[in-house]
């Protein structure tokens, strides 16, 4: 099963996230298939940003979206 989530990239409390589309087997921080997107949540408000093209294509596929990923899609329009 293929799932859109997140993997950690910051420094220690320093937190920084790439979403991407990657086997639910995998762990949290190895192997992906794409990177679509960046999540920073230390920033206030939060910044991210997604390829929405990328988002809509691996979702048609039926790739399933963590609930954190499900949000920031929602907030970025591309899931109703």
């Amino acid at each position: 099963m293929v799932k859109i989530r997140l993997t950690r990239i910051g420094k220690k409390k320093a937190p920084f996230y790439r979403i991407i589309v990657a086997d639910s087997r995998s762990p949290r921080d190895g192997r992906f298939i794409e990177e679509i997107g960046t999540y920073d949540p230390t920033k206030d408000p939060s910044v991210y940003t997604i390829d929405e093209e990328a988002a809509k294509k691996w979702l048609s596929n039926g790739a399933q979206p963590t609930a954190e990923v499900a949000k920031l899609l929602k907030l970025a329009g591309i899931v109703k």
